[in-house]
């Protein structure tokens, strides 16, 4: 299957979150910030502290970094997105020269190595894992080339700062740590964002593809009205040229043909024209029985029974059956909701509709055997794959994300339980009467 094809009703999508790409304009800006920083701080340190620092290596480091930042700021178009290798050896060079400066300045005992964990992070949000590990690796063998050899910390008065080895030891712990929880916590971030993004725009496809579908009855009408006119003049030609030809059997033929296909076709215009306008209130009104047996058609005769029915409403909300308007995006999410009780029920699925003065409610059951504890915590976020966690078993992803995301957009509200000691799955949704009902025929 495609990343753009998945079931009407359902089922998982099998979308691929896209990783983020980024431009080189913001790369090159973040690396403004950078240079802007680290000469602050070395001049800061050398001439307003009083330490001593190399400081002729120190502002070459920095100014390598400025003189490349300005090749690319004149040769390469800033609102071009960068790819993938282009990034990783930007951030590359990035993680090495921020390495030659702490070196430079007292290696693992410099309170700013921790800065590295920023050029991994950038990598692990934007770049896939290949590229963001990479990344990471460099980093690490970069602090692990401070422990090796490093210029002393710089101090007060020239005085060297001799640490132990156990205490290096547990700094450079420290900051692989660091970067790797870092990193782990940005990767997690970046995909949930992805995946989310991912989601919401395969819900848009959905939704529009749903409302072009229903626009095609106005668009037979407006068609059956525009074309009504130059079929009529073209059977009023017909017939006088059948008039004309009554000594030509051969183009007499040819005429009466020519009226007769006139004819029909607007005979067929005419109808589609009756049909949508008798239909205009049928197709934007649906009682609310023809909505669930709408949305649970496509799935009977799949397996278990469906059965569809409403719940009369007690003495205090004793009215009539409730006519909805004609939403895709309630019938979509309600027949959803019923093709994953159909993947996962035994031999029964129940939709079952009930009303009140205030809210319309659909509940839907399965006699399964229900959400695990760890599904029922988090269904309802993209790429939930199974409900009880056994291998094969597919639903409740990406669709019913779809679903859920559809019936709050018309201002619904969607829950998940378990029918207790009687097992299977419950969905119930509801809305306030307000947002769905259809509004009255003025006549």
């Amino acid at each position: 299957m495609s990343d753009a094809d998945w079931d009407p009703y359902g089922g998982d999508a099998h979308l691929t979150p896209v990783f983020g790409r980024l431009r080189l304009r913001t790369l090159v800006m973040l690396r403004w910030l950078a240079v802007t920083g680290q000469t602050l701080t070395v001049l800061s340190v050398h001439f307003i502290l009083g330490f001593e620092l190399p400081l002729g290596f120190c502002l070459g480091v920095i100014i390598a970094s400025a003189w490349i930042n300005t090749w690319l700021t004149l040769s390469v178009r800033p609102q071009q997105f960068a790819k993938d290798w282009q990034a990783f050896a930007q951030l590359v060079y990035d993680v090495l020269q921020l390495c030659a400066l702490l070196m430079l300045t007292g290696g693992l005992q410099n309170p700013f190595v921790v800065m590295l964990a920023a050029p991994v992070t950038i990598a692990v949000a934007a770049l896939p894992p290949r590229w963001s590990v990479a990344i990471a690796v460099i980093a690490m063998l970069g602090t692990g080339a401070m422990w090796l050899w490093s210029l002393p910390l710089p101090w007060i008065d020239g005085q060297p700062v001799q640490l132990p080895a156990f205490y290096i030891l547990g700094l450079w712990s420290a900051i692989f740590i660091a970067v790797a929880f870092t990193a782990v916590y940005s990767w997690r971030v970046s995909r949930e964002g992805r995946s989310m993004a991912t989601a919401l725009a395969a819900t848009q496809s959905v939704l529009s593809r749903e409302q072009r579908l229903s626009a095609l009855g106005a668009l037979a009408a407006a068609a059956a009205h525009e074309l009504g006119t130059p079929l009529a003049t073209i059977q009023l030609t017909a017939k006088e040229m059948l008039r004309e030809l009554q000594d030509n059997d051969l183009l007499r033929e040819d005429a009466e043909l020519l009226v007769t296909q006139a004819r029909r076709c607007r005979d067929i215009l005419k109808r589609l024209s009756q049909e949508r306008t008798a239909s205009d209130q049928r197709h934007d009104r649906v009682e609310f029985l023809a909505a669930l047996e709408e949305a649970a058609a496509p799935l009977r005769g799949l397996g278990p029974m469906v059965d569809v029915h409403l719940e009369q409403p007690g003495s205090a909300a004793a009215t009539a059956e409730p006519v909805l308007r004609r939403m895709p995006e309630l019938l979509y999410g309600v027949g959803n909701f019923i093709e994953n009780a159909v993947d996962f029920a035994e031999t029964r699925v129940v939709v079952e509709g009930t009303w009140d003065d205030d809210y319309i409610m659909i509940r839907i059951e399965d006699d399964g055997a229900g959400f695990s504890l760890e599904i029922l915590s988090k269904i309802g976020e993209p790429y939930v794959t199974s409900r009880s966690g056994t291998p094969g078993q597919g639903g409740l992803g990406l669709g019913v994300f779809i679903a859920k995301t559809m019936i709050e957009k018309t201002g619904g509200e969607v829950s998940f339980d378990n029918a207790g000691s009687q097992g299977g799955a419950v969905v119930r949704v509801r809305w306030p009467r307000k947002q769905v009902e259809a509004a009255p025929i003025v006549r």
